[in-house]
Formats: structure tokens, C-alpha cells, sequence
């Protein structure tokens, strides 16, 4: 006798997109972070004090406040107000890189700060400018000690997407909420959706320990090299 209903086997291909909406989330969220982290944690070190009071501020609010809030004031107001008109999901996602934005650029801040003052030093003594020196030397180092603090946010991602159901985003809750509104077996999709974010978590931190170890700085955490 099968563990599984008949009436629940028939709906899992239901779940499949939510899936696919829950990991398109959070990969633009990952990837919009990237984008506008790097560049805050660069101001942040070697900004002007006006910028990186900007920064601050950023960094303070959308750590400060929780995913729903920051989801239904973009929702229902600044997108609107903003004359922006555009689907759940991607206000969803936007929501989301925001967010992580303030948690990477921290990342990156403390990685860029944890490279020696003697690397800008000899890169100076070099010929290079500033910006040569933080582009060239600084910056490729301080992202390869940030990778392990980087990939923390995916599985951090993947818990906050189940709460965009509550802007209409069809993710796998979501799907999984409507599912046990029709068969009424809650406690057998619920697992199922468990089982499923389980395997998702552990599968993508899989796939970046493999990132990790292929790009970490060699001898690096072994010893104090200075």
C-alpha cells in the first residue's frame, strides 16, 4: 500500500513550478546583491563620509526591518507611488536582493578590510593608482576570503522566499497551500515541501562548497602569514 494518496501523487507535478519560482527568486536575489554589494562595501572602506553615512543608512534599514514589512511597502507603495507596475514575482525578487545587498555588502566590507594595509602599500610603490590598486590587488583577494560568508545567503534566500505567498507569488508554499486546499491532507504536503527545501538547501550548499574550494586563496586561515 502506497504511503502516498492517490489524490497526492496526482498533484505533485503542481509543486514542480513553484520550484522553479522559488529558485528563480532566489538566484536574481543572489545575483542582484552581488551586483549592488560589491560596490556599497567599496564605499563603505574608501568612500567619502557623506557616502558612506548613505550606505549606513541603507545597510541599517533593510537589515532593521523584517522581509514581510519591506515586502508590502514595495508592493503596495513605493512601486506604485513609483508609477512601476509589475508582476509579484519581480518585486518579490527585487525585495529579496535588496535585502541581501545589505547583508553582502557587509560581507564584502569585512573581507576587503581583512586584506593587509602592506598589499595597498606595495601596490602603490608599484605605479598603480588608487582605484588600480583596489581593483587589481585588493578587490580579486578580498572576494575569494569573502566566498564562504557569500554563499551563507543562499540558504538564507531560500527560507525568506516561502514568505513572498503573501504578495501572490506563486512559489512552492504557496503552491503547497493551495494543494491542501483542494485534497485537505496537510500534514503529507507539508513534509513533502520540507523534504523538498531540505533538498534544495543541501544540494545548492553543496554546489558551492565546490565553488568555494575551487577559488579559495591557498595557505589562506592555515596560519598567520603576516
Amino acid at each position: 500500500m502506497s504511503i502516498l494518496s492517490q489524490a497526492v501523487i496526482d498533484s505533485l507535478p503542481y509543486l514542480f513550478p513553484g520550484i522553479v519560482t522559488t529558485l528563480g527568486l532566489v538566484l536574481i536575489a543572489l545575483g542582484i546583491g552581488l551586483v549592488m554589494g560589491i560596490p556599497m562595501a567599496l564605499i563603505h572602506v574608501y568612500g567619502s563620509r557623506p557616502l558612506q553615512y548613505i550606505i549606513k543608512t541603507y545597510v541599517w534599514i533593510f537589515r532593521g526591518l523584517p522581509i514581510l514589512v519591506l515586502l508590502f511597502l514595495f508592493y503596495f507603495g513605493i512601486f506604485p507611488l513609483l508609477g512601476l507596475y509589475i508582476s509579484a514575482f519581480w518585486i518579490a525578487a527585487v525585495v529579496l536582493g535588496f535585502r541581501t545587498a545589505a547583508y553582502q555588502s557587509e560581507i564584502f566590507r569585512g573581507a576587503i578590510i581583512s586584506i593587509h594595509d602592506g598589499q595597498m602599500l606595495a601596490a602603490r610603490s608599484l605605479g598603480m593608482s588608487r582605484s588600480q590598486a583596489i581593483l587589481h590587488v585588493i578587490l580579486p583577494q578580498a572576494l575569494r576570503n569573502a566566498l564562504p560568508g557569500w554563499t551563507n545567503e543562499y540558504p538564507i534566500l531560500l527560507t525568506d522566499s516561502s514568505v513572498c505567498y503573501a504578495i501572490g507569488v506563486a512559489e512552492l508554499l504557496t503552491r503547497g497551500n493551495q494543494i491542501v486546499a483542494r485534497i485537505h491532507e496537510p500534514m503529507t504536503i507539508f513534509i513533502l515541501i520540507a523534504a523538498i527545501f531540505i533538498i534544495l538547501n543541501y544540494s545548492g550548499q553543496w554546489i558551492f562548497a565546490r565553488i568555494e574550494r575551487r577559488y579559495r586563496i591557498p595557505g589562506y586561515g592555515e596560519g598567520d602569514s603576516r
